[in-house]
């Protein structure tokens, strides 16, 4: 698989000092004191508004991004990125109502516009992916704010900087996403 690219600009509109990576970055300030534009040439991203990969985080796809700030709404700065690698094998993640996988338990190898519409799930807390990269939505319709996921197990959604965060919406990350 090749390998995606990605850019980091300090300032707005590509201006100042950049920094270009094809791999994960916990922390871009040591490279850049502050992240307000980037240029995705190839691949996809998550980039975070924390170190460590942490706090709000965003999807990006091959394209520009001259200002962060207004692409978001809500943060002006990049702190972390990781580099999502294309998966074209199968997709299976278990959600789970509780945290440490208690609760309703539920299996999807698809997309799920709406977790509750789907399983009446009142809230969704943790998860086992098995296969596969995914997004998942705040709310319905894969809108809000978002969380990215490797395969693993989460134990708990709160664990991962975001503050409270409801699950609304599930999606697969595949190269048509």
């Amino acid at each position: 698989a090749t390998m995606g690219k990605i850019i980091f600009y300090e300032d707005r509109d590509f201006q100042g000092h950049s920094y270009e990576t094809s791999s994960d970055c916990d922390d871009l300030t040591s490279f850049l004191n502050r992240c307000s534009s980037c240029r995705v040439e190839s691949g996809c991203f998550m980039v975070y508004d924390r170190s460590n990969y942490m706090g709000n985080q965003y999807f990006l796809r091959r394209g520009d991004y001259s200002d962060y700030s207004c692409m978001t709404g809500f943060s002006d700065c990049i702190r972390s990125c990781r580099t999502i690698p294309m998966h074209r094998g199968s997709f299976k993640i278990r959600i789970y109502e509780r945290e440490n996988f208690g609760g309703q338990m539920h299996e999807l190898m698809e997309d799920c516009e709406s977790i509750q519409d789907r399983f009446h799930m009142s809230d969704c807390q943790s998860c086992h992916v098995m296969d596969g990269h995914w997004l998942l939505y705040e709310q319905p319709q894969y809108r809000g704010r978002m969380m990215y996921l490797r395969p693993g197990e989460y134990r708990s959604f709160r664990d991962m900087g975001l503050g409270f965060m409801r699950i609304g919406s599930i999606r697969r990350i595949m190269d048509s996403i």
